[in-house]
């Protein structure tokens, strides 16, 4: 039988974009940073990464992740980077490109943000859709983990995947468990190969949050 397995993961969003500044709903829309405003958040992050190894990178397919990791990837070259269609945002469907003051008086759009994205978003998806794909995802990388000696993992995704993550390893809160742009979490799991399920035993932020210590 397989033992069990441990596995550093950190999680980062994208840097951000003029849709994020506009709060525009992106979806799974491929808008691209928004530079030079996505220049300090990026370097930041990249000053956090700075001189770790990861095993293995995996990134969303979306230019905005794509260019989050060219920018703030470590130096070191992992044995793998996989592009990741399942690390996605969340299909926002109808209400992608639109701000919140052209969809408050929607009665759809008000039942959906009361469900705290339980609902399922008109020609989009429900955050049990996205959880569903992330469950695929943290399969594949627990094999690829076993099979190729991934111990120190990245990925760059999105605010409402990390959101996710959040809730199923820290157990917080929908609202409490949003990452800005260009930061993230970082996640020491373990695999229980008897169950087949994660498990996590610590958490972080990145970049680290400066003591409030003197």
């Amino acid at each position: 039988m397989a033992s069990d397995l441990d596995v550093e993961l950190v999680v980062v969003r994208h840097g951000i974009t003029s849709w994020n500044l506009e709060r525009r709903y992106q979806g799974q829309r491929d808008i691209e940073l928004l530079f030079p405003d996505a220049e300090p958040g990026l370097n930041a992050l990249k000053e956090a990464l700075k001189g770790e190894h990861f095993d293995a990178i995996y990134a969303s397919d979306l230019t905005r992740c794509r260019q989050t990791l060219e920018w703030a990837k470590p130096g070191a070259t992992p044995a793998s980077v996989y592009l990741e269609p399942r690390l996605r945002e969340l299909d926002f469907g109808e209400y992608e490109g639109k701000v919140y003051d052209e969809l408050k008086e929607d009665p759809g759009y008000r039942a959906w943000i009361d469900s705290v994205g339980e609902l399922k978003i008109p020609g989009g998806e429900s955050a049990g859709d996205l959880r569903a794909r992330l469950d695929g995802w943290l399969s594949t990388l627990a094999d690829n983990a076993r099979a190729l000696g991934h111990r120190r993992v990245l990925a760059v995704t999105h605010g409402g995947v990390i959101r996710e993550l959040r809730r199923r390893f820290e157990t917080v809160d929908f609202w409490e468990a949003t990452v800005t742009q260009a930061t993230g979490r970082r996640l020491n799991l373990t695999h229980r190969a008897r169950e087949g399920e994660w498990q996590c035993s610590f958490s972080s932020a990145v970049p680290a949050q400066a003591s409030a210590t003197p």
